[in-house]
């Protein structure tokens, strides 16, 4: 194949992967209520679970990415996604809370092989001036895997159960799988020589962490994923408690959305991050920031909506969706352009380590446990001193509301933090180069 095939083969399985890739991780999310209700669950519980799995893929993915910067990139990804679809098939069979949760470790620790491998091969496939489009394409699987999701995955639990939706989600991974082995194993650039020093400049980790663009993207990734987590996990259960809506319906506005507002800011972020990185140096983070600013107050103002305004909910909180995923194709085409070639996947990694462990795995759990204490506090306001599930059921909608509107407070934070990436990437980009 010329080299342009390659590269479009390379990028459409990479894309179908990292939409599989979504589609399993949001699947729990999109059956959460269901889920919760069978087993009697409280939303710290259900957090929990989300939790699980990013636990586990934030340390799994450290060595990993080293791994992706050492071996053939394409076997890793094959074998990470036939693992990570088979114990997803595997969750329809669970029996109970901590067998669920067991098998989502196991998938968390699947599917930490798929962003370092991904995004080095990437990174080693184009050059940097339409590197950001391909980012683009390949993290539009993020939003149309949990649009799919929640779409498909609703609708097979309404007309069959949750775990049915759990079983036939395993099956288009198989196919990925397959196909990423025949994916043409780029050349790599190699990493230059660690300056001389002590241990911390030798190490690949410490390489990666003394670039301080690096260090304000690792934190911008915790704070950006404590907000989107918690958003995705909560948001058909806020639909169904709040708004009043089944099951298929909320999935089909989640999906809505998630996949278009998702779809159209990764595809704005990409050519946007392109097109300021070309005038300035640090143009990708403020397109980030820039973007950011304006998803707070958005994201607020869809979470006042009175109950049963889904149209209004869903307007706002599309637009606010839309900011919030210009964020990754600037980000992830930054990470390549101040990080040497040899140490993209490490970089990766790393960043994937802290953005999970500090920001995803907490965003749900945290969500969820705030989201108990208010309605508790609903109750005993109410007048109700029995704290059953059932007692407290009436109040879960307006719980979760109150906690949900704390997460524009960590985007205020997250600007602030990208303002300060932009401030230091024209050192950094002009050390690599």
């Amino acid at each position: 194949m010329a080299d342009t095939s390659r590269r479009t083969y390379a990028l459409a399985v990479l894309f179908a992967i990292n939409a599989v890739n979504f589609f399993d991780r949001q699947i729990l999310s999109a059956l959460g209520e269901p889920i919760r209700r069978e087993w009697g669950l409280s939303d710290g519980a259900l957090g929990a679970l989300a939790t699980a799995f990013t636990l586990l893929y934030a340390v799994a993915g450290v060595p990993l990415g080293r791994l992706s910067d050492r071996k053939p990139r394409t076997r890793i990804l094959s074998a990470g996604v036939f693992v990570w679809s088979a114990l997803t098939g595997l969750c329809g069979f669970a029996r109970g809370f901590w067998e669920l949760f067991a098998l989502r470790l196991g998938v968390g620790v699947g599917e930490a092989t798929c962003a370092p491998a991904a995004t080095s091969l990437i990174g080693d496939l184009f050059p940097a001036e339409r590197r950001g489009r391909a980012m683009a394409v390949f993290m539009l699987g993020l939003p149309l895997g949990i649009a799919a999701s929640y779409a498909v995955s609703s609708s097979i639990a309404q007309a069959w159960g949750w775990r049915s939706a759990f079983t036939l989600a395993a099956l288009p991974g198989f196919a990925c799988a397959a196909a990423a082995l025949l994916i043409a194993e780029p050349p790599r650039v190699p990493a230059s020589p660690p300056a001389p020093g002590g241990p911390a400049a030798a190490s690949p980790y410490g390489r990666v962490l003394r670039v301080p663009t690096m260090a304000w993207i690792i934190l911008s990734g915790a704070l950006h994923n404590f907000t989107t987590y918690a958003i995705s996990s909560f948001l058909s259960p806020y639909l169904m408690r709040f708004h009043g809506s089944s099951l298929r319906e909320a999935g089909f506005v989640s999906m809505l959305v998630y996949g278009v507002g998702g779809g159209i800011g990764l595809l704005l972020g990409g050519a946007a991050s392109d097109a300021a990185s070309r005038r300035r140096p640090g143009g990708r983070a403020l397109v980030a920031a820039l973007a950011i600013l304006g998803a707070a107050p958005l994201l607020f103002a869809a979470l006042r909506r009175a109950p049963g305004d889904k149209v209004g909910f869903a307007l706002m909180a599309g637009v606010a969706v839309v900011l919030l995923y210009v964020y990754y194709p600037a980000v992830y085409s930054a990470i390549q352009d101040v990080v040497e070639p040899g140490l993209r996947g490490t970089a990766m990694a790393l960043y994937l380590m802290v953005l999970y462990v500090l920001g995803a795995s907490l965003g749900p759990i945290g969500t969820g446990l705030l989201s108990d204490r208010f309605t508790a506090r609903a109750a005993r306001a109410a007048g109700v001193s029995a704290h059953t599930a059932e007692a407290l059921e009436p109040f879960r909608a307006a719980g979760l509301q109150s906690a949900l509107e704390i997460l524009p407070l960590f985007l205020v934070a997250l600007t602030l933090v990208l303002f300060a990436a932009a401030r230091t990437t024209a050192r950094d980009r002009d050390r690599v180069e």
